[in-house]
């Protein structure tokens, strides 16, 4: 009989013991193909949620979450990162970021040689004069001001943006094509310095326009070692993308030395036919600065083609003083016919697309090349330039088809090649409608992963995914971002790696990706079965030199 009891009782401990409490989660992420940013090979398991943090991952049977999404036959993976963003206006309009999130982006990197501050109170006057379809009051006068603002108001996407050498220039010496003084250079240090204890993740400059581009390699080296001080990176629309490339790749690489920070070639090109053959010397220079210690990395977008203004064409001397100078400078019949003659077409006028004007009378020239405008004008190309930028009163955004779709293959091949939109991100519906767009806007991530890995197969799946993450989280130095890791935030996309496609083209630019099922950002549903939930839990994601406002006073 005792014995009889004696088992009846360790049946019971048996049974209390073998029973755990199942694991709960607030969202339990079931059966996916789970890819942690590593380029390593992922496995088929779940990512349980908690508030906003990754809690746990594997094979959790034994778990239950208060929201549970089926993840199977969808891949799982870290949040990708955009490295070049112009959506600093577009979010303000709307900040859902829907051309973006529809990819899979949880974190728009802003400031491209000019971010949005430093700001004195001409520039935030000229900010306001400028706008054009969207309007907005200009509040802030610093970056992190502009940083918070946007956190507060609401945006669906993470932020984070460096701070502009174009606008501390601008903010210490206006459009001044010289070198500073001591006291000067001082000055713009100090906003460098204030940007990055404000959050900036570095310092970006855009040499091929001005103001930026009237800084000298010393006077950058100079600003690149106050963010160096802070841990930040150097990050650079190069100097010269076409014949002088080479020189230009160099000045980024000394700044890089001697400065001793981390660098970054923004949309790393060789534009132009002619100048084609000159990525592999460019490649070749990147790798010796990598080998020797140097870290050197670069971005991309997934088209053979840029966009930028118009007025890119003119002239250096017609582009010192700003746009406002350069329409004074044609108003001058001399000026204007030497603007004319020194126009120089590196790439012909029937592969410039018009894709965007301020003048709405204007915009029904969208969509027509340069080349088709002027035979329609019965003028010369260049004079049609000249009289378009006066005409409508900006630079004019246009499409250069301009480079080579080999040269594009090699590139992303690049272990170190990180991946951009260098574009807005809208919603494909009212004021975003008003103009034309590159596609790479809707589809530069989505391209990636269906055409190029899918298809072309020049990279894995796996080794994609870290390009979109743990690599340019690693090159920005943030914080448990860019990983499906413990302890990390819960930014989470899941897609369909057999059918997600960019959809936008040049003709017909906004159209959404499809594919992207499911995306979460700080552990909240952004995109739901591939519709926008309307939540904005995006964050300003602080850069590594980031000082708390109480520890200043």
């Amino acid at each position: 009989m005792k014995t009889y009891y004696r088992l009846i009782a360790f049946s019971l401990l048996a049974v209390i013991f073998g029973c755990k409490e199942p694991q709960s989660f607030d969202i339990l992420i079931k059966n996916g193909y789970v890819l942690d940013g590593s380029g390593e090979k992922g496995f088929t398991g779940d990512v349980g949620i908690n508030a906003d943090t990754i809690a746990a991952m594997g094979k959790l049977d034994n778990a239950i979450g208060t929201t549970e999404i089926d993840a199977s036959g969808l891949t799982v993976a870290p949040g990708f990162i955009n490295m070049l963003s112009w959506a600093n206006v577009s979010l303000i309009e709307d900040g859902r970021s829907q051309s973006d999130i529809r990819q899979g982006v949880t974190l728009e990197v802003l400031g491209e040689g000019r971010s949005m501050g430093p700001l004195n109170e001409k520039m935030a006057a000229n900010m306001a004069e400028g706008q054009q379809s969207i309007t907005y009051d200009v509040s802030w006068r610093t970056l992190g001001e502009y940083m918070n603002f946007m956190e507060n108001k609401g945006v669906s996407t993470n932020i984070a943006s460096f701070v502009g050498n174009g606008t501390v220039r601008e903010y210490v010496m206006d459009y001044e094509n010289r070198i500073p003084t001591e006291e000067e250079l001082a000055v713009m240090e100090g906003l460098v310095q204030q940007a990055m204890e404000e959050g900036a993740v570095g310092l970006s400059t855009s040499l091929i326009y001005v103001p930026s581009g009237h800084a000298q390699t010393a006077e950058i080296t100079a600003l690149a070692k106050v963010a160096s001080k802070y841990n930040g990176m150097y990050i650079s629309h190069i100097r010269d993308e076409e014949s002088n490339l080479l020189q230009a790749v160099g000045e980024l690489i000394t700044i890089a030395e001697e400065a001793q920070l981390p660098a970054e070639i923004y949309h790393f090109k060789a534009s132009g036919t002619a100048n084609w053959h000159l990525l592999d010397s460019a490649i070749q220079m990147v790798d010796k600065a990598r080998a020797k210690g140097l870290q050197v990395t670069t971005d991309m977008y997934m088209y053979n083609a840029s966009s930028t203004g118009l007025n890119v064409l003119l002239p250096g001397w017609a582009k010192e003083g700003g746009h406002n100078s350069t329409i004074a400078l044609m108003k001058q019949a001399p000026m204007r016919k030497k603007m004319i003659e020194e126009i120089d077409f590196h790439v012909p006028p029937e592969n410039i697309l018009l894709v965007g004007f301020r003048n709405p009378e204007m915009r029904n020239l969208i969509g027509k090349t340069l080349a088709e405008v002027a035979k329609e004008r019965d003028k010369p190309a260049a004079e049609t330039v000249v009289d378009l930028i006066f005409e409508d009163d900006s630079r004019i955004q246009v499409v250069y088809f301009s480079m080579s779709e080999e040269n594009i293959k090699k590139k992303l091949a690049l272990p170190y090649m990180a991946i951009c939109s260098d574009a807005g991100s809208y919603t494909n519906e009212g004021v975003f409608l008003e103009q034309s767009t590159h596609p790479r806007a809707y589809g530069s991530f989505a391209r990636l992963l269906g055409h190029f890995v899918r298809e072309e197969k020049i990279i894995t799946l796996e080794e994609a995914i870290r390009r979109l993450t743990l690599l340019p989280a690693t090159n920005l130095k943030l914080q448990n971002r860019g990983a499906l890791k413990e302890g990390y935030y819960a930014d989470v996309v899941l897609f369909d790696a057999n059918t997600i496609t960019d959809n936008a083209t040049f003709k017909e630019p906004h159209q959404y990706a499809t594919g992207m099922v499911h995306v979460l950002v700080n552990g909240v549903p952004v995109l739901k079965d591939g519709e926008h939930t309307g939540a904005f839990p995006g964050r300003f994601v602080k850069g590594p030199g980031f000082v708390k406002p109480t520890e200043t006073q």
